[in-house]
């Protein structure tokens, strides 16, 4: 049998990086994260994560605590710009499915993450900007960083994001990131702005004559426990720019574009503060996702624009997918070719649909918008089954 490996080279401490970490330790395989950011407890808007990566964080013991310091979400319903309800999904998805959804803040999940990997022993390291990667036959793999330093271990982990520097060394002349010509905009307000609206644990979503808004409640907390975000088409402007631009210009143009939409939007935007802005981006293929001992999960590997609320519940899917893999001790090759070849089918088929999802937010005209509404209030129903698939996967099971 070849040489097992004893000490795995993590890059990115997002969400793929801590959790493969914590579960490649119960396979007696040693991990040091390094993250090229330095830590910090602030960053980031909400997100959901969907029952499937919620057996995830169950598997590690998580799941009760993400459930208690975020938010249950009962349902997503769909309203039009003047506020007409066009339907609801994902219902009863913890009776379905066995977990439930949970809206978090991104900080808040980096933190829990963050915490379980340090009391498992696992060495996390911040401000540690990954410049290249050597990979010499019987000798030790390095990663090279930005500071002059360097790490030695038996194989890589590129677990660091859409922009993945991991990536443009596995695949050197691969394919960039995908801009789907859409911008997002979000944040967070405190619970009294939806004071007015009963929307219990239900999030709920707008579909305009040109973008998207959405809202929910993320966690207990009253200050600052309502996640919201707005999808509009990018218009030739790119995130960068609309992030040079002061706090009162940026909620301007939030007003402007959401101008005549129904409460509590107009509102919502007006509580807004530390507004974040993204480019809406995704990785739809790459010819492999490894090269000799490095390998990519998450969304390093498949990122997704997320407009099917799943690019978290993958990562944490494929972080526990490879360390079971790990476990059965094969060839570290072998290994690699077998996670590849098990999870490329599920995340490219997820990237694809929430490509498509992702079009009917963009520009329409008048009629085109009423049409579209007309069509998703029959067409909701019949998605919803089609999307099943997603929440019914048990990466505990496959």
């Amino acid at each position: 049998m070849a040489h097992r490996p004893r000490k795995a080279l993590i890059i990115g401490a997002g969400i793929a990086g801590p959790v493969a970490a914590i579960l490649l330790r119960r396979a007696g395989i040693e991990s040091a994260i390094y993250e090229a950011w330095p830590y910090s407890k602030g960053i980031g808007g909400g997100l959901q994560i969907a029952p499937n990566g919620m057996h995830v964080m169950d598997e590690i013991g998580l799941a009760k605590q993400l459930i208690s310091r975020g938010s249950v979400a009962e349902a997503f319903d769909f309203y039009s710009q003047g506020g007409k309800k066009l339907g609801s999904i994902n219902r009863d998805l913890a009776r379905r499915f066995g977990q439930p959804a949970v809206n978090i803040a991104r900080a808040t999940l980096n933190e829990i993450l963050i915490d379980k990997a340090w009391c498992a022993s696992v060495s996390l390291y911040f401000a540690k900007r990954l410049i290249k990667i050597e990979d010499r036959g019987d000798q030790p793999i390095i990663a090279y960083f930005a500071d002059g330093t360097t790490a030695e271990g038996d194989f890589l982990i590129g677990a660091d994001g859409v922009h993945s520097v991991v990536r443009r060394q596995v695949v050197p002349d691969g394919p960039q990131p995908f801009d789907t010509g859409l911008i997002g905009f979000g944040g967070f307000v405190r619970h009294a702005v939806l004071d007015g609206r009963s929307i219990g644990q239900h999030v709920e979503t707008t579909f305009g004559q040109s973008g998207f808004f959405g809202y929910g409640y993320c966690s207990s907390d009253p200050k600052d426990g309502v996640m919201w975000w707005s999808t509009q088409p990018a218009r030739g402007m790119d995130a960068a720019t609309f992030r040079a631009l002061d706090h009162a210009t940026l909620k301007q143009h939030l007003h402007s574009f959401h101008h005549g939409w129904h409460d509590p939007i107009p509102a919502i935007i007006e509580a807004a503060e530390n507004i974040v802005v993204t480019d809406t981006l995704d990785v739809a293929t790459l010819p492999t996702w490894s090269r000799k001992r490095s390998l990519l999960i998450g969304d390093a590997a498949h990122a997704t624009s997320p407009h099917a609320g799943q690019g978290a519940s993958l990562a944490l899917e494929d972080a526990l997918r490879f360390a079971r893999l790990m476990q059965e001790g094969q060839e570290l090759g072998a290994t690699f070719q077998a996670f590849e070849a098990e999870r490329r089918p599920r995340t490219e088929k997820i990237v694809a649909i929430a490509r498509r999802n992702g079009n009917n937010k963009r520009e329409f005209s008048a009629t085109g918008a009423w049409m579209r509404n007309q069509v998703l209030k029959w067409l909701l129903p019949l998605g919803a089954k089609g999307m099943d698939f997603m929440y019914a996967y048990d990466a505990r099971a496959a």
